[in-house]
């Protein structure tokens, strides 16, 4: 009887011995099994943006100078005053240019005078010549058909006198043509000092805002194209209608932007977006950044914009609508020659090649490698190695579905 008590306590001590040893490595076997977070292979319509900040600029803005050195007479416009092209802006008083203006008109005048008497001289050489050619015709003509009828030496006389005459004839025509010449000469002059004259009156190149004023009325401006640096400007004048951003767009996106594609421009200060357009490109790189200057021309017609506020840029650089996707953080390897990823199946990992194509800030295409419904290891790869066992869950972001199709 005491036997069998013994043999049943020792049955029962080793059985309960063995399901502790069976709990304990069970315990240390889940422990071993890492847990992963994983996310699903499938179709998206991705969208690859880049977003870069600019700041406004005036489409024209420019110093207003004078071509000519003098005093400001008057000047009729101030900070903020809005001018059209061709609007008077102000007025330089240059005693100089007038007396030259009256100078040439003289010296016109003189000319065209000096063109009446040479005209005057060639008709009166004209007349002499005709008589002196007649009377050596005639004379020669009785010297031919009446032989010694005449003299030698009146013939001879005749003919010089001839000779002479068409000899003035052609010097007084040479005189016209030279006063015709000072004629023009003076008229020239006299255009340039009215052209000079009309620069002392200074206008708007084109239409825009007066951002900045030099000058005031007796205020002594020099020519612009003096080589002095103490030529002071009259008015600076910018184009505000239209603004201009340029934007840095680096190498790596410089063949998808194109003259022409629309842009969002995204004023974070007054809370809108406005269309803009890229309209030009240096199409070259700057050394120093690798980055490229493109210019979009945003209009601004109610005055909106103001010249020196931030905006986001929007750029959309290309669309691939229904391509398998997954979260960029579950490829290894982006950038490099080299791409893949952890597949999880069947509670293992599989470590898979990949191809990869467009990338968004979130989501990367995948082109090869994997297939729609795939379970990949999204977060930190360090620690995993192929064929480890593993217990997945889907990662955080998984039921944000609003990339997805």
């Amino acid at each position: 009887m005491q036997l069998s008590l013994r043999t049943g306590m020792l049955v029962a001590v080793s059985a309960a011995s063995c399901l502790l040893t069976a709990c304990r490595q069970a315990a240390v076997a889940a422990v071993d099994v890492p847990v992963v977070p994983t996310a699903t292979v499938r179709p998206a319509n991705l969208a690859s943006e880049l977003v870069l900040t600019a700041e406004f600029i005036p489409y024209q803005d420019v110093d207003v100078m004078a071509k000519v050195a003098g005093y400001v007479k008057n000047i009729r416009v101030d900070i903020g005053d809005h001018v059209r092209e061709g609007d008077l802006l102000a007025t330089l008083e240059v005693p100089e240019l007038q007396d030259e203006q009256a100078k040439a008109a003289a010296g016109l005048a003189a000319a065209k005078a000096n063109i009446i008497t040479a005209q005057a001289a060639v008709k009166r050489a004209e007349a002499t010549a005709n008589i002196a050619h007649l009377s050596f015709q005639r004379i020669q003509d009785v010297s031919i058909k009446q032989p010694g009828l005449v003299p030698k030496q009146e013939v001879d006389v005749a003919q010089a006198h001839d000779l002479e005459a068409a000899a003035q004839l052609a010097s007084a025509q040479s005189a016209l043509q030279s006063a015709e010449q000072a004629q023009i000469q003076a008229d020239s002059e006299r255009s340039r000092a009215s052209a000079m004259l009309q620069y002392a009156t200074i206008r708007a190149p084109f239409t825009g805002v007066i951002t900045k004023r030099y000058a005031n009325t007796g205020s002594m401006i020099q020519a612009g194209i003096s080589s002095q640096t103490q030529a002071m400007p009259v008015v600076r004048i910018a184009q505000n209608s239209l603004l201009r951003l340029i934007l840095p767009v680096p190498v790596s996106a410089v063949s998808d932007v194109h003259n022409g594609d629309p842009v969002s421009v995204n004023v974070t200060t007054l809370g809108r977006t406005f269309p803009g357009k890229i309209t030009r490109s240096a199409d070259t790189l700057a050394t120093t950044t690798r980055t490229m200057d493109t210019e979009v021309d945003v209009p601004n017609h109610d005055g909106t914009l103001v010249p020196g506020m931030y905006a986001e840029v929007r750029l959309h650089l290309a669309t691939h609508p229904n391509v398998l996707s997954v979260p960029v953080d579950a490829v290894d390897g982006l950038g490099t020659t080299v791409q893949h990823v952890y597949l999880v199946r069947n509670g293992e990992l599989h470590l898979v090649k990949v191809s990869v194509g467009l990338q968004t800030s979130t989501q990367v295409e995948i082109l090869s490698g994997v297939q729609s419904g795939d379970q990949v290891v999204v977060g930190r790869h360090s620690g995993l190695s192929d064929g480890e066992k593993v217990t997945s869950h889907a990662a955080s972001y998984e039921s944000d579905s609003s990339s997805h199709s």
